[in-house]
């Protein structure tokens, strides 16, 4: 292993120097400088309202997160309304009024626009002081939140929206799994439900409108998508498995109800004619690709993009073959392109957001950890309080591609990471002999991905012959923690056709 590593003694500590070095190589700042640590040395309580706003800290508020997760940038909850229609309330932090534009924390936060999740490391976005204490919807303190109200029928449609700056509360700090798992008659209810009165029930109801809301958004174009990432399990420091995420009905909840503000927000913001920060995935410029991809399943796609009936194959795609979904999951997510964030004014309408079959839609959930939601909500508060739009035009179209270049560089670190953390977990295992399917076939190589643990390699000896969705055994032959290289051979006999 390179010199620089060799310092440190177990995989946390490895880990955590490749996360440090790749930051810096993606020209992102990994510490706080000593202005920013300045400014915060003088910021010691929670903001309050500044004049009277709306009390709804009686409300059965809860956070649903991961397990680990103290930066909690929203809280949900529902009320059953007449006709069948439930009124979705959605708070997110109130993050500017303690982060104010120009200030040096604005600016390391504008300049790293994310924060930066590793196995080993998270990098935040602002300091844990703010992000998981004081601009943090904690469990049972008292916060000023900005609220997307969302009235939902029985069959999913939104009917109708609005937003609001107000006081809530955090009656209970909920993690995925167990919420799930009670959820799906798995497991006992989490005793943070049991403690508030009324919020079984109310979980229950917020789940019925999510199910409802995620159908009707699929019925309408929205892009069902599986792709598998190995998740690096410690035991103390050191790496001991790698797990594949699964997504559950919990994060449905929010998933949805995120979808749904963002999509609220984004047309609230719009009827004031102010202008936004869209989040766009472009309509694919490779759509013939992806018709030739789905005509090797034996199905057909229309000559031009239709994210309808692109939905209804990858529907039929996972019932027919789900070991491989995942797989022609992500080619087609290639295809399709990254998303990316565009300067949207009233004269001039940015696109749409192909994969989620929306006109409008944006990120304002999390600001605490992406700066494109810092910049909506300011926007969002300028146009509830009838003040002047806060950035120039040139400025917003300016922020719009460094928050798309920035967090282009964060993802491939954390990638980075990723791969050396399974790496680590596979170098004493060098030998041994896996199942796979073949993920990738081109010039630059060919690449399978092993069932367990669920990891991604370079296929390097014997791929002659080999095409995308083979299923085959392969032997690891080499591994490059550093790098995050990990390299296999195929072992002749063992081949199972695609088909």
């Amino acid at each position: 292993m390179n010199e620089r590593f060799q310092g440190a003694r177990h995989h946390r500590g490895i880990l955590f120097a490749i996360a440090r070095q790749a930051m810096v190589e993606r020209g992102l700042l990994p510490d706080f400088s000593p202005e920013v640590l300045a400014e915060l040395d003088k910021i010691h309580t929670p903001a309050r309202p500044d004049g009277s706003i709306p009390d709804l800290r009686d409300l059965p508020w809860a956070s649903i997160d991961n397990d680990d997760s103290r930066d909690l940038d929203q809280l949900t909850v529902a009320e059953q309304a007449g006709d069948g229609q439930v009124k979705i309330r959605v708070a997110i932090a109130d993050v500017d009024a303690l982060v104010q534009k120009g200030t040096a924390l604005d600016e390391h936060a504008q300049h790293n626009t994310t924060s930066v999740y590793t196995p080993s490391v998270i990098f935040p976005m602002l300091p844990e002081k703010l992000s998981t204490n004081l601009t943090s919807l904690n469990y049972r303190e008292e916060r000023i939140a900005v609220v997307a109200e969302m009235l939902v029928g029985k069959d999913g449609v939104l009917c109708e929206s609005g937003v609001a700056v107000t006081l809530v509360r955090n009656q209970a700090k909920l993690a995925y799994h167990g919420v799930a798992a009670w959820l799906e008659g798995r497991g006992e209810m989490p005793s943070g439900i049991a403690e508030v009165p009324g919020l079984a029930e109310n979980l229950r109801l917020q789940d019925r409108t999510a199910q409802a809301m995620k159908a009707f958004r699929h019925e309408h174009g929205a892009l069902s998508f599986e792709t598998i990432q190995g998740e690096p399990l410690f035991l103390g420091d050191e790496v001991v498995d790698l797990r594949a995420k699964e997504k559950n009905r919990a994060q449905d909840i929010i998933e949805d109800f995120m979808i749904a503000a963002n999509a609220a927000i984004a047309r609230f913001l719009s009827a004031k004619g102010f202008p936004s920060l869209r989040r766009v995935v472009r309509t694919p410029r490779r759509w013939d690709r992806i018709v030739d991809l789905v005509a090797d399943w034996g199905q057909k796609l229309p000559g031009q993009p239709d994210s309808k009936a692109l939905e209804l194959f990858l529907v039929r795609a996972k019932a027919r073959d789900p070991l491989r979904f995942p797989d022609i999951s992500l080619a087609i997510i290639k295809l399709l392109g990254s998303g990316e964030y565009v300067a949207d004014f009233p004269e001039r309408e940015a696109p749409g957001h192909f994969g989620l079959g929306l006109r409008k839609y944006m990120h304002s959930t999390a600001p605490n950890r992406r700066y494109p939601d810092l910049i909506t909500q300011r926007l969002l508060k300028a146009a509830l309080t009838g003040k002047a739009v806060p950035y120039e035009k040139k400025e917003l179209e300016a922020l719009a591609l460094h928050c798309t270049e920035a967090e282009d560089a964060a993802a491939k670190v954390e990638r980075r990471v990723e791969k050396s953390a399974a790496a680590l977990f596979l170098e004493s295992r060098l030998g041994e002999r896996f199942d796979g399917i073949v993920t990738g076939a081109s010039q630059k190589g060919t690449w399978v991905r092993i069932f367990h643990p669920p990891v991604e390699g370079k296929l390097v000896e014997g791929f002659q012959g080999i095409d995308v969705g083979d299923r085959i055994h392969v032997q690891l032959i080499s591994t490059n923690v550093e790098n995050g290289f990990i390299d296999f051979r195929h072992v002749k006999g063992r081949r199972k056709s695609r088909r």
